[in-house]
């Protein structure tokens, strides 16, 4: 068997530690990701292509791919391109309902607030490639920003003797401005500090490898990060009505990705359980990454839970926080209902993740290690800043005056009180 049946209520500290901790693995390699760092601050594009020719095995000349881009695209099998434009335009839909409006609003007469929403100037987007093709990072990467009105996308990817024509043409589609070809944490460095040739930007997001993700944690604070995302995660909460077929089609799917991904399936129904066990272990005997599959499977983070209600069943959910949330139950409303921590989440037997992976229009770029209990994953909000707006009349702030300056001179700010008291005994503007 691939995997054994485990019942939540006999889960032991070290099966809860697996579960519960699950962390991006960037601890390992922090120390020569600051190296790197620092050395690319310092030296630029001497250090990045150095960097390049020991990590990827690259000499490169012009870092720039920009028209490499344009020309994939022009390249590019029919087919292929037409599923990289169907997607983009469902991701570009979904993100342009999720653009929120300027407003004002007058609370009591006289105090009139509001909220204005503006996007950043410069974002820096990582799309994992090289020879390998990660079409749909560039499309859930640069369409949020382009919609969101960033005036310039940068893109990231690794270099590659021959690179993926499918990365770079879904690149030239979701609209970025300019394209390096430099990946690692050498490239996450040129975004946050700028090079000779790279500029510096606001903010950086996409996913990568844990040498990636270290150096998003070792640049925030100099440059904003969307968060530090690791390996690949699902939960699948299964009730008695489940086709355990489907269960297993979406356990192994995430299991594909990386020994280290974490798939989990959680019912309340014994025979449910068992028969996803044997359908799991039916399922990856089918598939070309057989051997990812059954590690990814046999690590502690990753089993086929069994809860005793599917209360037990939902609370170890929202606990997992998962990035990936599948509810494959006769009530998936109900029990929907009753999650709040979860990255995105597919309901029924007709949404496969792998719909939110490439073409339904949600992002995929989602946060793991339990970070959903405390974010969401990438969307426009992601590249806007807020600011917020007011004006008072004369009476909005005699309304408010004593309250102001009673609270000031609780806190010894005399200077904040007088500010206000001077308005209201001179009146100097007229407000009508």
């Amino acid at each position: 068997m691939t995997v054994d049946v485990r019942e939540i209520a006999d889960l032991g500290p070290d099966d809860r530690v697996a579960l519960f901790e699950r962390d991006a693995g960037i601890e390992a390699v922090s120390g020569d990701v600051r190296e790197i760092v620092d050395r690319v601050r310092e030296e630029g594009d001497v250090a990045v292509r150095e960097f390049t020719s020991e990590f990827d095995g690259i000499e490169v000349g012009n870092l720039e791919i920009t028209d490499e881009c344009e020309r994939a695209a022009e390249e590019l099998d029919d087919d292929l391109l037409d599923a990289i434009e169907t997607a983009a335009e469902n991701v570009r839909t979904f993100h342009e309902a999720q653009l929120p409006e300027d407003w004002r609003k007058e609370f009591d007469e006289g105090r009139e607030l509001g909220r204005r929403f503006r996007p950043l100037e410069r974002v820096g987007v990582y799309v994992p490639g090289g020879s390998a093709a990660y079409p749909s990072s560039a499309i859930m990467g640069v369409v949020p920003a382009v919609v969101a009105g960033v005036d310039h996308v940068t893109v990231v990817t690794p270099p590659a003797e021959e690179l993926n024509p499918a990365t770079l043409a879904a690149i030239h589609v979701a609209g970025a401005d300019e394209v390096f070809g430099v990946g690692g944490a050498q490239a996450i460095a040129g975004l946050a500090y700028g090079t000779e040739t790279i500029t510096r930007v606001q903010k950086i997001v996409g996913p990568g490898n844990r040498w990636v993700t270290a150096a998003k944690a070792e640049v925030r604070g100099d440059v904003e990060i969307d968060f530090l995302a690791g390996p690949s995660e699902i939960v699948v909460v299964a009730d008695e009505t489940a086709d355990p077929e489907l269960v297993a089609t979406e356990l192994v799917a995430q299991a594909e990705h990386d020994p280290n991904a974490s798939v989990v399936a959680v019912t309340d129904d014994e025979a449910t359980a068992e028969a996803i066990v044997d359908a799991v272990d039916e399922r990856a005997s089918e598939r070309e990454r057989e051997d990812v599959i059954r590690e990814t499977l046999a690590n502690d983070a990753s089993g086929v839970l069994l809860a005793r209600s599917m209360s037990e069943a939902i609370l170890f959910t929202d606990s997992y926080a998962p990035e990936h949330l599948s509810i494959l139950a006769a009530d998936d409303e109900s029990i929907l209902e009753r999650i709040d921590s979860a990255g995105s989440v597919f309901l029924g037997a007709y949404t496969p993740v792998a719909a939110g992976d490439y073409a339904s229009g949600t992002n995929h770029v989602l946060p793991t290690n339990g970070g959903a209990r405390v974010t969401g994953g990438l969307s426009v909000e992601t590249f806007l800043r807020s600011t917020t707006v007011q004006r008072l009349s004369s009476e909005g702030l005699d309304d408010l005056g004593e309250t102001i300056t009673t609270l000031a001179e609780a806190e010894g700010l005399e200077a904040h009180a007088e500010s206000v008291r001077v308005r209201l005994e001179t009146d100097p503007v007229d407000d009508s």
